[in-house]
């Protein structure tokens, strides 16, 4: 057992490269009670420090100021034992002590005297331990603004910049994004701009910074008319600060830059997403101040788009009883912001009153202003779902049509909810018809017992529509007729059907299908396809259009099963050709035509069916299966290569599987493939950091997980943010090395070296490809992803002179030859010359250019084969030998023919090689060809 000592530098070491977040703080508690335990106060110092940071990175206001308390008492009682800076690369006592006053500031629970008390003793700490005050001027500053003495607050702020800088200034982020956002509030929005690009520009970051900063000139960028840039700032910010509850602020500044830019679908949602951190910090007052304006504003906006009465999930949660009050049932979007304003409103007043300002008053005058405002700022990620008025039925005869048409479909869900509003009809048949739809859906869903007890009323329902023979043959039956799936219901089907002649013909039907039904089941088609038969012949019979079309779908269904894709087709076009079709078995028909179109490489045509499908259930009210008709007809234009209109369809599933619950991960997985599909990289990283979250939450397979972050780590690169892509790409690699997938995790390190040495991380980059190269045999099968590892690490090697490239493409030349890879072996002949370019053999690498260019040009890759000849003639210009590259470059600007970018530089290239020459009538023919 390891000593409690060593345990604790352990956990202490642990703690110092774990990031923030619950995992930290837990090492953090754990690490206290430790020191507790032992009874040393030197460790619990060092802990306690520790937490003061954790806490107040984490949201825990408590934690902080009660951890804070106890540092300091001990750092005054003995300095040399508990000094004020414990030198491991943490806040110092000295810097903490910044953090005090803003968090007693931010609850009115703290009066001004308690806070001017915590400045006071800070300014006293500075001054006898030597330091400068640009730390307590700050702090000053921040006191001053956030109890909106706006002239205070200038006057500081112009000292501040006046005072010399030293070690417990704020870092050039959180200076800049304090001042930035300072500006901001006082209409000063170029200024605000200015110092943000500033930090933009040098590269300047800090724990919650450049999201913060961000955040704060959403609404200058607008009002700037630099919507671009708005838009990329307020994505950015927002990914960064959405995972951590303490950034309750920022998040807040997004919602309301959604609200303004008229994307109010993805304002419900980041209200929904968000709404719960009201809970969070009990003593971050202010915080919850500026979270219920932006939420009350962004839904005053979400209702004057028409959805006030939208359910706002999560706001009915217990804990927030204490800001929004008691309330029965779900809150709609229009009732929540009154009762959101109200409870701003409310805190700011408790702050104003103790300030004996109107800084909050301000604040929510400022907020109540932007009423005015809108911009045109589009964001794909959310989308509300409308049901026209017309869907809903107006008596129970008119819910019985819908009640069938969503049986009819195989709405199994919502046939059940639509069924009561239908219960009071006075046509005794279709009664009976809503039982018998109750008892198949109760069955369908494996709820027997429920269908057993409900059974007679079925009987004495079809006896009172003088249904006699039918209520006779159910009374033998039992449940077989309705779906039951054992081997007693099959052979009581069966002797029913030996003596059919003898029942009417809707009964001899309903037998024949039920025994059909069966067989499908049972994975027997052509006995199901005999059954459908009879039975249409029976329903033909008793002149029953509605089931005549359900026997038809039952026969499409075992053609399917049988695997006769084109007599299933033949069979979907002349049915919906049909002028007869209920709404729901033409729906029903669409969508499976869409899947067998979609089956048969028939995407756009697919999707055309399932997009018709939805429209149809729009108007039959059918939210669940709509879900599935929208991610269905999202996969098939995904399919035909139209990310765009994949996106509209998946926006719309994500939002219903939202409402009525479902694959949320599955579907947002879905849509920002699609989006980054479409160019949309920023939205699609946000919405898989999303979906990886949901992901590790539910403790997912590690392969899940891993493509979930792989895909991440792509969106991530596109959208410009190389820093977290390269994280990204690891993390991936390491779930696939968890899950045993070899070649996905060489592949992951390989995108992940290959960023790398984009920004000259070369070393980096070939240790993660000697490693990729290491996994990837262990994948034998996956002779693509061998290639391209082995080829990547040998450019590696290549850039760094090292021979060990020639090897590696020797490998990569054997495979392709071996799996007749024509482009890849001209691509790795390419590779080649360029190493032996960077040794210096030029004739060899003239040689190996000029044979990769060949080989490109049999396979008709134009372009590549130009770009083989460009590097070629470069290589002999740059030997002294122009005037044989002459030739070469020609023919490198006749494969340029359609590729304007290489065309134009083999033509200057060539210009100046004749021109030295003295060819000089020839030169100005070929830079003629750069003007055309």
């Amino acid at each position: 057992m390891t000593p409690p000592k060593k345990r604790f530098t352990q956990l202490i070491e642990e703690i110092d490269r774990t990031p923030w977040g619950p995992a930290e703080q837990a090492l953090v508690a754990d690490a206290v009670s430790l020191a507790v335990e032992l009874g040393d106060e030197r460790l619990e110092y060092e802990a306690r420090m520790r937490q003061t940071a954790s806490a107040n990175m984490n949201g825990a206001t408590d934690v902080m100021l009660n951890s804070f308390a106890w540092c300091l008492a001990r750092h005054d009682a003995d300095p040399q034992r508990f000094p004020a800076d414990l030198e491991y690369g943490g806040a110092d006592l000295m810097w903490q002590f910044k953090w005090m006053a803003s968090s007693l500031r931010s609850s009115p629970a703290f009066s001004v005297e308690q806070i001017a008390a915590v400045l006071d003793d800070m300014e006293t700490h500075y001054r006898a331990a030597g330091l400068g005050m640009s730390g307590v001027l700050t702090a000053r500053f921040e006191d001053a603004w956030d109890a909106g003495r706006i002239d205070d607050a200038e006057a500081l702020r112009v000292q501040l910049e006046t005072t010399p800088r030293d070690d417990h200034s704020h870092c050039d982020a959180c200076g800049r994004s304090q001042f930035a956002g300072f500006f901001a509030d006082t209409d000063r929005d170029a200024e605000a701009i200015r110092l943000v690009e500033e930090m933009l520009e040098g590269g300047f970051s800090c724990g919650e910074e450049p999201e913060h900063a961000l955040s704060r000139v959403l609404v200058p960028y607008l009002r700037a008319g630099r919507l671009d840039e708005a838009r990329s700032a307020h994505l950015r910010s927002y990914r960064l600060a959405k995972d951590n509850p303490d950034n309750l602020r920022i998040v807040a500044n997004n919602i309301v830059f959604s609200a303004l830019t008229d994307n109010e679908a993805r304002a419900l949602a980041q209200v929904e997403r968000h709404i719960p951190w009201l809970a969070h910090d009990g003593l971050n007052v202010d915080a919850h101040f500026a979270a219920l304006a932006a939420f009350a504003f962004a839904l005053d906006r979400v209702t004057a788009a028409g959805h006030g009465d939208a359910p706002v999930r999560g706001a009915d949660s217990p804990a927030l009883t204490a800001f929004f009050g008691e309330h029965d049932g779900a809150w709609g979007a229009a009732e929540l912001a009154a009762a959101a304003w109200v409870a701003a409103e409310r805190i700011g007043s408790e702050f104003d009153r103790r300030d004996d300002t109107e800084g909050h008053a301000r604040s929510l005058a400022r907020m109540r202003s932007l009423a005015d405002e809108h911009y045109d700022v589009p964001i794909r990620s959310d989308a509300f779902v409308t049901t026209p008025d017309s869907a809903t039925p107006g008596d129970a005869n008119a819910w019985f049509d819908r009640v069938m048409d969503l049986a009819q479909f195989g709405a199994e869900h919502e046939t059940l909810r639509a069924l009561p509003h239908a219960l009071g009809i006075e046509d005794p048949s279709k009664l009976a018809q809503l039982m018998s739809m109750r008892l198949g859906i109760l069955i369908a869903l494996d709820r027997a017992d429920e269908a057993a007890e409900l059974l007679p009323a079925r009987i004495d329902a079809l006896r009172a529509a003088g249904l006699d023979a039918q209520a006779d043959l159910e009374q033998r039956l039992g449940l077989a007729t309705f779906g039951l799936n054992t081997a007693d219901a099959a052979a009581a089907l069966e002797d029913e059907l030996a003596d059919a002649a003898s029942l009417p013909a809707w009964s001899r039907g309903d037998v024949a299908i039920s025994r059909a039904s069966l067989h499908m089941q049972a994975d027997e088609p052509d006995a199901a396809l005999d059954m459908a038969e009879i039975a249409a012949r029976a329903f033909a019979d008793a002149d029953d259009v509605p089931l005549s079309n359900t026997t038809t779908l039952v026969a499409v269904a075992a053609v399917l099963q049988k695997g006769d894709v084109e007599a299933a087709s033949a069979l979907l076009d002349r049915f919906l050709a049909q002028d007869d079709l209920s709404v729901g078995h033409r729906a029903q028909a669409l969508q499976t035509r869409a899947r067998v179109r979609g089956g048969s490489e028939d995407y756009a045509e697919g999707a055309a069916d399932a997009d018709e499908a939805s429209r149809l259930l729009v108007g039959l009210g059918a939210t669940t299966a709509l879900a599935t008709a929208h991610l269905l007809a999202g996969a098939l234009w995904e399919d035909a290569g139209d990310p765009e209109k994949a996106v509209a369809r998946y926006r719309v599933t994500s939002r219903l599987v939202a409402q009525e619950g479902g694959d949320q991960a599955g579907a947002d997985f879905r849509l920002a493939r699609a989006m980054l599909a479409a160019g949309d990289a920023e939205v699609a990283a946000e919405l898989l950091g999303q979906v990886l979250e949901r992901e590790e939450k539910a403790e997912v397979p590690a392969a899940s997980r891993a493509m979930t972050a792989s895909l991440l780590a792509r969106a991530l690169g596109s959208a410009g943010e190389f820093g977290q892509a390269v994280g990204a790409f690891g993390y991936a690699a390491d779930l696939f090395g968890e899950a045993e997938e070899h070649a996905d995790q060489a592949m992951a390190l390989t995108e992940r070296a290959k960023i790398l040495a984009r920004f000259d991380g070369h070393d980096e980059a070939i240790e993660s490809l000697e490693s990729a190269s290491v996994i990837v045999r262990r994948a034998p099968e996956a002779v693509g992803a061998l290639a391209d590892v082995l080829h990547n690490l040998g450019q590696a090697y290549s850039a760094k002179q090292d021979d060990r490239a020639f090897a590696l493409f020797d490998e990569v030349a054997a495979l392709a030859r071996e799996h007749d890879a024509e482009w890849l072996l001209a691509d790795v002949t390419d590779s080649r010359g360029r190493a032996l370019a960077q040794f210096g053999r030029i004739d060899e690498a003239v040689a190996a250019a000029l044979t990769a260019a060949d080989g490109f040009a049999v396979i008709g890759d134009a372009g590549s084969a130009g770009g083989s000849e460009l590097f070629a003639a470069r290589l002999l210009a740059g030997d002294d030998r122009a005037a044989d590259a002459v030739p070469i470059y020609r023919s490198a600007l006749e494969h340029a023919a359609d590729h304007a970018p290489l065309r134009q530089v083999s033509a200057l290239e060539l210009g100046n090689v004749l021109e030295s020459l003295g060819r000089q009538l020839e030169a100005a023919e070929v830079r003629a060809l750069i003007e055309s």
